[in-house]
């Protein structure tokens, strides 16, 4: 597998990459909430964000092969809720919007006989106007709207299990698509310096359940603006990518990706 980590800035870095070389980009940019990243400032004035935004995105949209897909990852703040949306409509004058994707960070449910379970891990708001937020989209770009994916790549199994001879679609396998809810939390951790130490991560299996959705083929080539500590770059490992590329303008970020590859392929090697 080839990693080409970049430094510097991606809207100038992608310039450089070939037009139709990326079959899927996953990528979570930054939200503009004032999130303190180690470089970076994320207060841009709203119509900049959104115009700086789409001058990325169209970039990706040259890169992208006609086939391809494009995952971004993008969350609100309860005195923000229509960032998400404002930046899919930005985005849907030059792609479309496939799929819409929910990222289930923490739920409770209710079982039938009346027990609530609760899983997840949240960040919890004291607030008397606001509910706690616990969840992300993950909007599914393509440039025709008709690519083909792979739903059971992510797909669950039938809680009844009669369904399996029931619908003939099943071919007999205990796998259904898992739908465009997907609860995916946190990994419990005891230090966010040392184990998390970027504010704002989206989980690995997160990025490779997107991976495996546009399918993990031969040859499979992802790349990620936004790389910050590597995330994505872990989950094109985990999905058997060819080539992955990232671009982050923070030399600490990158250094920390680096240092977690180079921690996994010891471990693999174990």
């Amino acid at each position: 597998m080839i990693f080409d980590l970049r430094p510097g800035d991606c809207l100038e870095g992608m310039k450089s990459l070939p037009a139709g070389s990326v079959d899927a980009v996953v990528t979570s940019p930054p939200y503009n909430l004032g999130i303190a990243y180690s470089s970076y400032k994320d207060d841009l004035n709203r119509e900049k964000y959104l115009d700086w935004s789409c001058e990325w995105a169209a970039e990706v949209k040259r890169l992208l092969k006609d086939d391809g897909s494009f995952f971004v990852n993008i969350g609100a703040a309860p005195k923000n809720p229509l960032l998400p949306h404002e930046l899919a409509l930005r985005f849907s004058s030059f792609f479309v919007l496939q799929n819409t994707i929910h990222w289930i960070k923490s739920i409770t449910v209710k079982t039938r006989d009346g027990a609530e379970l609760s899983a997840g891990h949240f960040k919890p708001i004291n607030s008397r106007r606001f509910i706690t937020d616990c969840h992300e989209y993950v909007f599914h770009f393509t440039k025709t709207g008709a690519v083909e994916v792979d739903r059971l790549a992510v797909g669950t199994r039938y809680a009844d299990k009669s369904n399996i001879a029931r619908w003939g679609h099943t071919d007999g396998r205990d796998l259904r698509c898992r739908g465009n809810n997907w609860f995916i939390p946190y990994r419990t951790i005891k230090s966010r310096a040392g184990q998390r130490p970027h504010p704002a991560t989206f989980p690995v299996e997160l990025a490779a359940q997107c991976i495996r959705l546009h399918g993990a083929r031969p040859g499979l080539a992802v790349l990620d603006p936004f790389l910050g500590i590597g995330n994505s770059a872990l989950a094109a490992r985990e999905c058997g990518v060819k080539r992955f590329i990232g671009f982050e303008m923070d030399v600490g970020y990158l250094e920390e990706c680096r240092r977690r590859l180079d921690a996994e392929s010891l471990r693999l090697l174990q």
